[in-house]
């Protein structure tokens, strides 16, 4: 059985970024989701568009897109990227009294994109929490994960 090794550590256990500069440029993508689970009431004024925020939808959509743009500035060791593609799709799922949330991150670069995909989807999630907070405190965001990575060294991953 190999040794797992944390990349973000060097031989005396201090933190570390990774040197990716000898790393071959790949196509890279990731998927993320998250879920957040609410009042139906709440839900229902989303979706009839009767925030008086706005469009609470929008809204969060474009709060993902931004997170993944600068999550090398809230995650320590991730580094800046040039990413080419930020998706944040939410899908009502009124059986489940939620939004479903669905980030896609893309680039052609040295290093993954998973954390900007992860990014994206909670900050999302915590978006709505943020403009519906007024009316539903008991909201839960739930089920913030990785669903695939692709490209790279380690190829493919898919849950």
């Amino acid at each position: 059985m190999t040794e797992l090794k944390l990349t973000h550590l060097d031989e005396t256990g201090a933190a570390r970024m990774v040197d990716v500069g000898a790393k071959p440029h790949t196509e890279r993508v990731a998927l993320a989701e998250s879920f957040i689970r609410m009042q139906p009431q709440t839900l229902a004024m989303i979706l009839t568009g009767g925030h008086k925020k706005g469009d609470v939808l929008a809204v969060a959509r474009v709060a993902g897109i931004m997170a993944a743009k600068k999550t090398w500035d809230l995650i320590p060791m991730c580094h800046p990227l040039l990413l080419t593609k930020v998706a944040v799709t939410l899908t009502p799922d009124e059986d489940q009294n939620g939004i479903h949330i669905l980030a896609e991150c893309r680039l052609a670069g040295q290093t993954g994109v998973e954390m900007e995909a992860l990014t994206a989807a909670s900050v999302a999630a915590l978006t709505l929490y943020d403009m519906c907070k007024a009316v539903d405190r008991g909201m839960v965001i739930e089920f913030t994960r990785l669903l695939e990575k692709h490209g790279g060294k380690t190829g493919s991953w898919v849950r």
